[in-house]
């Protein structure tokens, strides 16, 4: 079986060894039980007998073997026999016994929440905080954390009683309890300063524990706690106790020692004072893997100071003469980034970039001259007489960046540069040939030199970029911004130079990239997963929330009822969405869909009494399906004809994307980036193409983020999408973004919210459109098509021989959408009423539900229609 064999066919003969008293034979069984109990549930069945006389077994490893394995069979017929055992399992005498039932509860509650609701194990499982052993009160305090976790009401709810009695067990349990009480004990808000400091004195010796897990754990309820201390003595010593351990971390592995330095990184931009004096520590070794020595950089950055920084610029000057390309790279940045931060120093570091520069390296060359336009940008006037020595490294630039700095120098500085002019002629001969970056700065810095020196010999360079910006190229942002300053300067030389010419913005430090509400919910996540990722947990872990119970649940049933004229009399039943959670890449069949099967266990973890039920999001698996709409077609895309479309796959949005390779080349290296837009969409990790060979083709899911990237303005369903490959030039189209695909699985209304809601809107927020092409076949169809996008049906009443369904929908941010739709079932033309709180977004609605209605209820011609 461990090695993928289909030995089910052996299950009654298995189940029959059961019986035997050998305790290791018996786990093996209950191992092989996990397994097939899924696929033969019925045969299951017969197990269940000896597992409820070996929950009653006199061996207490026995009786807490039995009521594990129960727990990982997720079969709804042997659930309804596990109660019984459980109920007495967390009342026995052993304690290993009543924290192996603690954690079954858990695993009981993500089978079937109501059932544990029903027979009272909650209220069993928050009795076991008082239990006098520190294990089960750890393990009762795990579950919990894991139900609530599921859950959208509150289950476990830390007061001051019960706060007592985990810091007590804190100090008896093992380790992992420890991290367990912990992580439950972050959540708690104290009342006062004096319970915070409570609270943080009773966790501090936390901070000497030899398990990372634990300090870091104790780490996150400091700092968590300091927010109330008002007592700045206090906070100053607590700042001291918390720079040892946290040094310490980085004397283990490189795995711990750079899961350390993601948390260490979030510490010091809220609390820079713990680790103002142990810099030092993040000096790199000469065999620190590449992935810690660039953490360590960052957070020498963000230590560094007037105090420190002749040290620190000496470390980044060796690191710059070290052989791994991308840590040289970003060793020269970091000096940039020191001189932007610290303005004193700025001498210094400069100093340090020009005698780097003289080393003529090519990589280090193009990374300081990149630094130094930040650097000219940060202190304007200052600095400016190296540039001189800048230009003599004019003909090694090869990177787009590099060039494109230096071209902004240039152009920027035209006036003290005498020769400004044959500087960037020497760019202009290979301007068509130059990435968007090197073409962008090459018009704008043509354009400075032009209103600096308005004499022939730029006159006729500018001729030749506004020829080649916007006849030449295929690129919409160099063409438009050509034609801006082409109008400009033949209408308005002076305007030109205001606009131009204008003084910029200083920048300023970019250290503390984070903001700041971002950093308290990655603070609140230490030692997990998020603060590695620097992302929230919802970002990238999805999880099955149980709604709380409605009494009516006969609504899901669609049977006809009577109809009457107004939607608070004689409502029908709705088809509700689907509560499964199931993985990213599979999707979800609305309405009423039956809730998947959970996923299954990992077999040892489970044994072993661990929890699995966090889902993380899966990798999107190539998808299939109708064909995509054609976005860049292969005439314009040189060969490459790329198709897409935004779909909604259980929950999340993803980019349907398809790449057709026509040309004779391998295409390899695909990259993806999206402009601003009205719902912030931006992708949510690397487009994943393997190299297209000619004549292939390849289609991927790439995940989507919503409200990343949000531009101002009017709302729009415009979507610009930009892709490049390592063989040919960036290629822009455009794309539009169907509202319904962020139309929620949360969508859906009670009859009485419903028209609550509609009531509470006032009449100006109504809104009504015909979509006379579209007709309506059959009523189940259509409200079983909208249901798939999540546009829940509510009720049905009938208006002379016309159907009237009233639905409901949400989008992100808690936007309803209280629909009406007027249709007579064969006739062509349907009426579409909406009222909602958000008015900009009615037109955008309007064009989801026309192009839903359209492919779901069918379209008729012109004739027709006029003939209807």
């Amino acid at each position: 079986m461990t090695v993928g064999k289909d030995v089910s066919s052996l299950f009654t003969d298995v189940v029959n060894c059961m019986q035997t008293e050998n305790l290791e034979l018996k786990k093996l069984v209950y191992l092989y039980l996990i397994n097939y109990a899924k696929s033969q549930p019925d045969l299951a069945i017969l197990a269940v007998n000896t597992f409820v006389k070996d929950s009653q077994d006199p061996n207490p490893l026995i009786r807490a073997l039995a009521v594990r394995t129960m727990g990982c069979i997720r079969v709804d017929k042997i659930t309804e026999y596990l109660c019984d055992p459980l109920q007495r399992c967390l009342k026995d005498d052993d304690p290993y016994v009543r924290k192996t039932a603690a954690i079954c509860v858990a695993k009981l509650y993500d089978i079937n929440a109501e059932l544990v609701e029903d027979r009272g194990f909650l209220e069993a499982l928050k009795d076991l905080i008082s239990d006098n052993n520190p294990m089960v009160v750890a393990n009762a305090v795990a579950a919990l954390a894991e139900i609530q976790d599921s859950s959208t009401r509150p289950i476990f709810e830390i007061t001051s009683h019960t706060l007592s009695k985990l810091l007590t067990a804190l100090n008896e349990c093992t380790e992992w309890g420890q991290v367990f009480i912990l992580d439950s004990l972050s959540r708690y808000k104290a009342a006062d300063a004096r319970e915070a400091e409570n609270i943080v004195e009773r966790v501090t010796p936390r901070l000497q524990h030899a398990n990372c897990a634990v300090v870091l754990s104790a780490v996150k309820i400091i700092l968590l706690q300091m927010e109330l201390i008002t007592s700045t003595d206090v906070v100053r010593n607590l700042c001291k106790k918390m720079a040892p351990p946290l040094v310490t971390l980085l004397s283990a592995e490189p795995e711990i020692q750079y899961v350390a330095l993601r948390n260490i990184n979030l510490i010091v931009q809220k609390r820079p004072t713990i680790l103002a004096h142990e810099i030092k520590v993040f000096f790199c070794k000469y065999n620190d893997p590449i992935y810690v020595k660039m953490e360590k950089l960052e957070i020498m950055i963000k230590l560094a100071s007037d105090r420190n920084i002749d040290q620190v610029l000496l470390e980044f000057k060796e690191y710059a003469t070290e052989v791994d390309v991308d840590f040289v790279r970003k060793a020269v940045r970091a000096i940039g980034r020191c001189a932007i931060k610290l303005e004193r120093a700025a001498e210094r570091c400069i100093s340090v970039l020009l005698e780097l520069i003289k080393i003529k390296v090519n990589y280090v060359v193009q990374e300081a001259i990149i630094v130094i336009k930040d650097i000219f940008r940060r202190y304007p006037n200052t600095y400016e007489s190296i540039i001189a020595t800048l230009c003599e490294s004019l003909d090694t630039l090869d990177e787009p960046e590099a060039k494109a700095s230096m071209i902004w120098i240039i152009g920027e500085y035209a006036e003290r540069i005498d020769n400004a002019d044959e500087l960037l002629e020497s760019f202009l001969e290979t301007f068509p040939e130059e990435p968007a970056l090197v073409q962008l700065q090459l018009l704008t810095a043509t354009v400075k030199l032009f209103l600096k020196k308005p004499t022939e010999g730029p006159q006729q360079m500018i001729q030749a970029v506004l020829n080649n910006a916007t006849v030449e190229t295929d690129n919409p942002d160099l063409r438009d911004r050509a034609y801006i300053y082409w109008r400009l300067l033949s209408t308005d030389p002076e305007a030109a130079k205001d606009v131009v010419l204008a003084e910029k913005p200083v920048i300023s430090d970019d250290s503390n990239q984070l903001d700041s509400s971002l950093l308290d919910d990655l603070l609140a996540n230490i030692s997990t997963l998020s603060s590695v990722y620097h992302k929230p947990p919802e970002a990238f872990v999805s999880r099955v929330k149980t709604a709380p119970r409605a009494d009516d649940e006969e609504f899901a049933d669609t049977a006809e009822t009577g109809y009457s004229e107004s939607p608070s009399q004689g409502v029908d039943g709705a088809s509700p969405s689907s509560s499964a959670g199931t993985s990213s890449n599979v999707p979800v069949k609305q309405p009423a869909a039956p809730a998947a099967p959970a996923p299954m266990p990992d077999l040892l973890g489970d044994l072993m009494g661990m929890d699995n039920s966090i889902v993380p999001v899966d990798e999107p698996t190539a998808p299939s399906g109708p064909p995509l709409p054609v976005l860049l077609p292969s005439t314009t895309g040189q060969g490459l004809q790329i198709s897409a479309q935004l779909v909604r796959r259980d929950g999340q949005i993803f980019y349907d994307i398809s790449f057709d390779n026509g040309t004779q080349t391998v295409l390899d290296g695909f990259m993806i980036q999206f402009n601003k837009n009205t719902f912030g969409l931006a992708a949510g990790g690397a487009l994943q193409v393997s190299p297209l060979q000619p004549g292939t083709s390849a289609r991927t899911l790439l995940p989507m983020v919503a409200f990343q990237n949000l531009s101002p303005g009017a709302p729009s369903s415009l979507l610009q999408v930009a892709v490049k490959n390592n063989q040919q030039p960036v290629w822009y189209f455009n794309d539009k973004i169907p509202m319904h695909a962020f139309f929620g699985e949360d969508g859906k209304m009670e009859r009485t919210s419903f028209l609550e809601a509609w009531k509470s809107l006032p009449d100006d927020n109504e809104f009504s459109k015909e979509f006379p092409s579209s007709v309506v076949s059959s009523i189940d169809a259509t409200v079983e098509h909208l249901a798939a996008s999540n546009v829940f049906f509510i009720a049905k009443r009938k208006n002379s021989n016309k159907d009237v369904l009233y639905m409901s929908a949400k989008i992100p941010r808690g936007i309803p959408f209280l629909i009406e739709l007027t249709a007579a079932v064969g006739v062509p033309g349907v009426k579409c009423a909406v009222k909602t709180p958000n008015k900009e977004m009615v037109a955008l609605f309007f064009e989801a539900m026309e192009s839903l209605l359209k492919f779901g209820c069918g379209v008729v011609s012109q004739e027709l229609i006029d003939s209807a």
